[in-house]
């Protein structure tokens, strides 16, 4: 009975931490989100459009989505290169670092370092190995449908993660979304080039040096050309000094410590007798 009894608790304790286990399991998808998920007992119709709720609530402003090299309009067939940016949240640690979900309403996507959610070309999200990368940073391809779709809707969800993998707090764990919308062009908004739109406060910091400075004596050939101009510099100076006191007092008529052979000459040429 004893060991019947011990056996059942130890089960109890076991399915206690499974279920414990399970949502981060369940949140934590480094190798790509898209489409449909589940979000404890709700359903999110699409990661892209709706964000992604199930590392945070809401999203943060302190997280930048910021997309490089965007048309102001699109042209057919066209294909245009971009780089999508997550800046923001939460420092780089762990095993992975960001991840992102996008969706286009007309075109198709593709990436480095990114993959098409379930073959849907529409859809585009990170990978495994893009998410483990602390730059957070990727370059992706829309090619630009057939004439006559009009205006083409943009969503990008971008999230910055503290590298726990879903397990630890999540309340660390940041997310914002960009959306925009691009119209086909006309000559004038096509001749308008590119531009960078972007999500968030804009307040973006550079990242703290990793040095104060350099020891001097490590500069090597810098720090002897250093010193070389300054030598150079203080050989002119002293050139300059020494011209200066041979005009003052080799050739100045006003000068009485000169020699009697030079005073004598200088009174001759006054007089005109050579």
């Amino acid at each position: 009975m004893l060991t019947t009894s011990f056996t059942k608790r130890r089960a109890i304790v076991v399915a206690v931490l499974l279920l414990l286990l399970l949502p981060g399991l369940a949140t934590s998808l480094p190798t790509g989100i898209g489409g449909q998920q589940p979000n404890g007992a709700d359903t999110i119709d699409d990661v892209a459009k709706e964000g992604c709720l199930c590392h945070n609530g809401a999203p943060a402003n302190e997280v930048q989505i910021i997309l490089d090299d965007v048309p102001y309009a699109w042209t057919a067939g066209e294909t245009y290169e971009l780089k999508l940016h997550i800046i923001g949240g939460p420092d780089a640690g762990g095993q992975y670092s960001a991840g992102f979900s996008m969706r286009v309403s007309s075109g198709t996507l593709s990436g480095i370092g990114a993959d098409n959610w379930q073959g849907d070309l529409q859809s585009l999200t990170h990978t495994s190995a893009s998410a483990a990368e602390s730059d957070r940073m990727w370059e992706l391809t829309w090619v630009a449908p057939a004439e006559g779709e009009g205006t083409i809707a943009f969503w990008i969800t971008g999230n910055s993660v503290n590298g726990d993998g879903g397990l630890g707090n999540q309340i660390e764990d940041m997310w914002n979304q960009l959306t925009f919308a691009l119209t086909e062009g006309d000559e004038d908004s096509l001749a308008r080039g590119t531009r960078t739109v972007f999500a968030g406060d804009g307040n973006v910091s550079p990242p703290e040096p990793t040095s104060l400075g350099t020891d001097l004596h490590h500069m090597g050939a810098k720090l002897r050309a250093h010193w070389l101009g300054l030598l150079g510099f203080g050989a002119v100076i002293l050139c300059i000094v020494f011209a200066g006191l041979m005009l003052r007092y080799s050739f100045s008529t006003s000068y009485e410590g000169r020699s009697n052979q030079l005073r004598l000459r200088y009174k001759l040429m006054r007089r005109g007798d050579q």
